[in-house]
């Protein structure tokens, strides 16, 4: 579990929610995992928790700050849907 900051999967920039899961994976002493991995689990465990209740806008939002994530710690960004 990683120490969040406050409100940060409502902030509208995806960059600004990636460089701050990227210092809360990184200062946490408790996960369990690579950062990198901590910070995507993160993302991607309050988009499906949130369901069909987020707002599409913001779910967007969510979607590229995982692609910011991957770019931040070098990681191939992810196959584009057809």
């Amino acid at each position: 579990m990683l120490d969040l900051e406050p409100d940060v999967f409502t902030w509208p920039n995806p960059l600004d929610i990636a460089l701050s899961l990227k210092r809360s994976a990184e200062r946490s002493a408790r996960r369990r995992s690579d950062p990198f991995r901590s910070a995507m689990s993160m993302l991607t465990f309050y988009i499906n928790r949130a369901g069909d209740k987020i707002d599409p806008a913001q779910r967007e939002c969510l979607e590229a700050a995982k692609d910011e994530l991957r770019i931040l710690y070098g990681r191939p960004r992810r196959h584009p849907k057809t």
